[in-house]
């Protein structure tokens, strides 16, 4: 690696770009499945109705993001054509099309995947409110300004990753230290497992490991996100003192961040947070000899130094210098007494601070919503509305559906921790008791078969892991008990 030209980092730019395109497939096509039953023209919380707000009031002008339904009218349709033409975009950048032409063709795609895709995050209210949704842009943004195939990556980039994967690693490790005690005595993990908000078909499993594997966890945790992080950088001293070892450093960093990533991947569902975090540790991983820019004639062509065309080394130092600029709020946040988690200091969502789990829950309550035909619900018999992946039945084995992400799912753990239940789950239940059939579409059951129910309600259970001798006689993955309603009964009739 010189001082422009990232040669030993070909493979690292295939799995970048690669990776990033395949994590925005899933995105457009989560929203494509999920956005018009939850934010459409009759969704839980219209989009519509958000931007009507933003054209009449002053503060909502300032506080939309840029979206291109600002300017043009949002519909279901429109909404369902931009998906599939992310899909696509992205599909092609998958298969490496893109990258065969000049190194402008593929920054092209990956801005137009940014900008779409940001489109949709601005106008997704809480149901998209999570910083994994920011971390694909921003990926997606950097990912632009990687080139194509016939030059090596510009070192600026490359390192431009590894300072996202610090934010993102070391944010989190700050956040935890910073947050609940749990995380500084050791017992965070005792609990995560099992009150994490969509548990995996493994997450039983580890959670029953011994109090010493957690503690051991933690402690492994703290020295990923907080010691690691820095060595990602470790290959820059290669640039003044040649030699393997700083490139095996680095190396070696990313291999812990994968590792530690890829057990979150088997114990949880987080979406596609933890896959892009594996995607992004790739960035520190330089194999000689691949894709190394050819020497003589190439590299002194008229226009090109180091391999790489000028222009686009004017393009990518121009990146390093807004990054430069805009990273100083990043920066100073990681090191603030009142460190903000997941948050943006600027429209275009770059350069942003991540985290996640400052505090673990000790308990795991789940919102049951439950439905009935009979007229009297006081006597009536409640059947349970089933989700595709928060617990519900107890015998079901949890279902691995990362890095897709199921919105609604994840709503619904958030509901208990509020003082209140949000607006979009009154209307939730208003669209069961229509049996309106978008929003069944959400949902792994509908003990009605599409019929209207004459009454539904919400009811709150504590659920925990059963043990391993509770499983033997039950079979059961879960046990629950301390029954308390929530809302209801209610009915669309009089």
């Amino acid at each position: 690696m010189d001082a422009f030209a990232a040669v030993d980092f070909e493979f690292a730019r295939q799995v970048l770009q690669r990776g990033v395109a395949a994590l925005f497939v899933v995105a457009f096509i989560s929203s494509l499945n999920q956005f018009r039953p939850l934010l459409g023209e009759h969704g839980l919380l219209p989009a519509p109705d958000l931007l009507e707000w933003v054209r009449t009031s002053k503060r909502g002008q300032r506080m939309l993001r840029p979206t291109v339904f600002r300017r043009l009218r949002y519909t279901d349709r429109r909404l369902a054509a931009l998906c599939w033409a992310g899909i696509v975009i992205a599909a092609t950048l998958v298969i490496g099309l893109p990258q065969l032409g000049p190194p402008w063709v593929p920054m092209l795609c990956f801005l137009a995947l940014w900008l779409g895709y940001m489109s949709i995050t601005s106008i997704g209210q809480t149901f998209y409110g999570f910083g994994w949704e920011m971390l694909l842009l921003e990926a997606g943004f950097l990912a632009a300004f990687l080139g194509s195939d016939d030059q090596p990556p510009p070192v600026v980039v490359i390192v431009l990753f590894w300072w996202l994967v610090f934010r993102l690693e070391f944010g989190a490790g700050m956040i935890k230290i910073r947050g609940g005690r749990e995380w500084r005595d050791l017992t965070a993990l005792t609990y995560h497992h099992e009150t994490q908000p969509m548990p995996g078909p493994l997450s039983r499993q580890a959670h029953l490991l011994p109090r010493w594997f957690h503690k051991g966890e933690v402690l492994g945790n703290h020295f990923a996100q907080l010691v690691v992080p820095w060595f990602l950088f470790a290959p820059l001293v290669g640039l003044f003192a040649p030699g393997p070892v700083p490139a095996v450093v680095g190396a070696v960093a990313a291999a812990i961040v994968i590792a530690t990533q890829a057990w979150l991947v088997v114990t949880g569902n987080f979406a596609w947070l933890n896959w892009m975090t594996i995607v992004l540790a790739f960035s520190a991983i330089g194999l000689p000899g691949i894709g190394a820019a050819p020497e003589g004639a190439a590299s002194q062509a008229p226009g090109v130094f180091t391999g790489i065309p000028v222009y686009w080394l004017v393009i990518t130092c121009a990146i390093g210098a807004l990054y430069l600029v805009i990273s100083w709020w990043p920066l100073r946040n990681l090191f603030a007494r009142r460190q903000l988690m997941n948050a943006s200091f600027n429209r275009w969502q770059l350069a942003n601070a991540y985290g996640a789990f400052g505090t673990v829950t000790k308990e795991r309550i789940e919102i049951v919503v439950e439905g009935t035909m009979d007229d009297d619900p006081d006597t009536a018999t409640w059947h349970e509305y089933a989700f595709k992946g928060k617990p519900g039945e107890v015998h079901r084995i949890p279902r691995q559906f990362a890095p897709y992400h199921l919105r609604l799912d994840w709503l619904m753990w958030f509901l208990p921790l509020g003082r209140s239940l949000d607006d979009w789950f009154t209307v939730f239940l208003v669209r069961l008791l229509e049996a309106d059939a978008a929003t069944l579409r959400l949902l792994a059951h509908d003990p009605f078969a599409g019929q209207k129910p004459r009454w539904v309600r919400a009811v709150s259970y504590r659920y925990r892991f059963t043990t391993r001798a509770e499983f033997r006689e039950s079979h059961a993955r879960f046990t629950r008990d301390r029954r308390r309603p929530v809302m209801g009964p209610a009915s669309l009739r009089r």
